[in-house]
């Protein structure tokens, strides 16, 4: 058995090393990070907090948990963040699961428009618990933000989704927020395929603008794959963790 794997193992090794893939959602982790994944911490459970787990011998894990935080933080001048080893679709639906009720409307980006599946897309959890609607852009490629504030004061949605899978222009998260917080919408910025832009300082940091913050570490940040949510609102950490943590009981690594 251990021949077989580690022949596929190799296999993918040359795959990858031979192959022009241009998916966004994907990059190549350091060494150092395939390393640590493959350490000791995987014979870890770790579910909880730091300080706060439901398993003892988790000190280290502690330390390492708290030291993401804070780096985050400082990196993305965030008062609040939390760190957890998922993807980040179940980042978004903490999101919803702790700010939303089911049925509650959410404005997103349109799929075909360049938007993400957990943005409100009819075959995602978003578009079946959540009565999603969509924007999208104009003729030339452009977000209409015009054509968002008329959807907004229609629809009047209780969450806007803003960030995109694949929209190469800037997207204006101060423009987005005016409309949101005009209507009494909350707005929530993925920003996971800009995440590493953001941290090297050449794309707009949405934190001073949106409620709530999402993102990956491993599309444009070389690591492995981390969700994050962070904001503004002193109970983003509280409440949205709280209730994702209940409603998925997801073991960390």
């Amino acid at each position: 058995m251990f021949e077989i794997i580690k022949n596929i193992h190799d296999r993918e090794i040359q795959r990858q090393n031979t192959t022009y893939e241009f998916i966004a959602s994907e990059n190549f982790a350091s060494q150092a990070v395939m390393d640590l994944c493959g350490s000791v911490f995987t014979n870890k459970y770790a579910e909880g907090y730091p300080a706060k787990r439901y398993y003892n011998g988790c000190a280290h894990m502690d330390e390492i948990e708290t030291l993401a935080i804070d780096t985050i933080k400082k990196i993305y001048k965030s008062g609040f963040a939390n760190v957890q080893p998922h993807c980040g679709a179940n980042a978004n639906t903490a999101i919803y699961s702790a700010f939303l009720k089911p049925g509650d409307r959410i404005l997103g980006m349109d799929l075909a428009s360049g938007g993400h599946l957990s943005h409100g897309a009819k075959v995602n959890i978003s578009g079946k618990i959540y009565e999603s609607y969509h924007y999208g852009v104009d003729e030339n490629g452009w977000l209409d933000y015009q054509q968002i504030a008329r959807m907004t004061e229609e629809l009047k949605p209780r969450m806007i989704v803003a960030g995109a899978s694949a929209y190469p222009r800037r997207i204006s998260w101060a423009e987005l927020a005016d409309i949101a917080h005009h209507h009494d919408a909350l707005l929530l910025v993925d920003m996971a395929h800009y995440s590493g832009l953001i941290a090297g300082g050449v794309y707009p940091n949405p934190v001073p603008y949106a409620d709530f913050v999402t993102s990956t570490t491993h599309k444009t940040l070389p690591v492995h794959v981390v969700a994050l949510y962070y904001g503004t609102m002193k109970n983003i950490q509280s409440q949205s963790t709280l209730l994702y943590f209940l409603a998925h009981r997801a073991a960390r690594l």
